[in-house]
């Protein structure tokens, strides 16, 4: 893929591309739709798209979707990656990264930093945050690269993946992209 957008979407928008992003997420986990969690991936959609500070970039070649990202600013005082680290980094606001996806087609194109960083420009938070599924360290190797560090271990649900709960200081790293 050698010519794409990149669109910003916001909470208000979140009825116009929600289709889109339940069929991205079907195609990029179609092996794996029998997993119960991975089912339940409009309720997180609803979830994170109900936030009134939630955006999401979404990269499209020439009307087709090839991948997005979206996240939503953490609430005030309810950091919760800071039960991993002692003391936390001060100042705490943070962007809490959701989800990071792109359809295989497009993968190993660039496309991941660009919507990552895109999703990323001009926030005003301290940090950015995310969960890794810890089954997948070639992925936590490119947060890595992207200057994420692990900062401990989380399974937020019964029924989902132990994740590296990963940690980025957006004022050192306002858009740097390796």
């Amino acid at each position: 893929m050698s010519e794409y957008r990149l669109n910003r979407f916001v909470h208000a928008d979140l009825a116009q591309i929600r289709q889109t992003l339940l069929d991205v997420h079907d195609d990029a986990y179609a092996a794996e739709m029998d997993d119960e969690f991975h089912q339940r991936f409009a309720w997180f959609v609803d979830h994170w798209g109900g936030h009134p500070g939630f955006v999401c970039v979404i990269a499209y070649d020439g009307d087709e979707p090839a991948g997005f990202s979206y996240g939503a600013p953490s609430n005030p005082g309810r950091e919760w990656w800071r039960d991993y680290l002692d003391p936390a980094p001060n100042p705490s606001t943070t962007f809490a990264v959701s989800e990071l996806m792109v359809i295989p087609k497009w993968r190993k194109t660039g496309i991941a930093q660009r919507l990552h960083e895109a999703l990323l420009a001009d926030r005003d938070e301290a940090l950015a945050v995310l969960l890794v599924d810890n089954t997948h360290p070639r992925v936590q190797a490119l947060y890595e690269s992207w200057h994420y560090r692990k900062v401990g271990e989380r399974q937020p649900f019964p029924d989902s993946p132990l994740y590296a709960v990963m940690l980025r200081d957006l004022q050192q790293h306002a858009g740097k992209a390796d």
